[in-house]
């Protein structure tokens, strides 16, 4: 069994090895979309391993691909769905942003202020920044970077 520690939560996850870090952040029901599925194809699990990275798998092909486009990561950035917990001493953080699952959901939101950046879930690129009022003009200007994730989920990790 491991322990993995998330940033602003008391209680630590407990795994067992070779499990990935989002099954860690469903036993903690830390918020996670995973809207591929867990097929390394999008961002809505990406965290900041503040440390142990040593401790979890190699990164694989597929999570370098999504990564390298991913407009927020960083040097300890991994998708919890790719990364396996291999030792202890890992501690998580998640990044700030609300990724957006699909622009219905953003519309539910006209009138209101951003409490976090607003994230399109395929590169993390920031569509809507903190504080800023959600407007029904900025989701019709967002219309055009929409995505359909039956798509997504449909197509093998070679076509992406």
């Amino acid at each position: 069994m491991k322990t993995i520690k998330f940033k602003h939560d008391s209680q630590p996850a407990i795994i067992q090895t070779k499990q990935r870090l989002l099954d860690a952040m469903l036993v903690r029901q830390v918020p996670v979309q995973m809207l591929c599925g867990g097929r390394g194809l999008c961002a809505t699990c990406h965290v900041h391993v503040v440390e142990g990275s040593s401790q979890l798998t190699p990164q694989t092909d597929r999570e370098k691909l999504t990564l390298a486009v991913l407009t927020g990561a960083k040097a300890n950035s991994r998708l919890a769905c790719q990364a396996q917990v291999l030792g202890e001493g890992i501690h998580v953080e998640l990044p700030k942003g609300l990724y957006v699952e699909s622009f219905a959901q953003l519309e539910q939101l006209i009138g209101k202020r951003a409490q976090q950046p607003v994230l399109h879930p395929l590169d993390a690129r920031v569509l809507i920044q903190e504080g800023k009022i959600i407007t029904r003009s900025v989701v019709n200007e967002l219309k055009s970077v929409d995505f359909d994730w039956q798509k997504i989920n449909t197509r093998s990790a070679s076509e992406i």
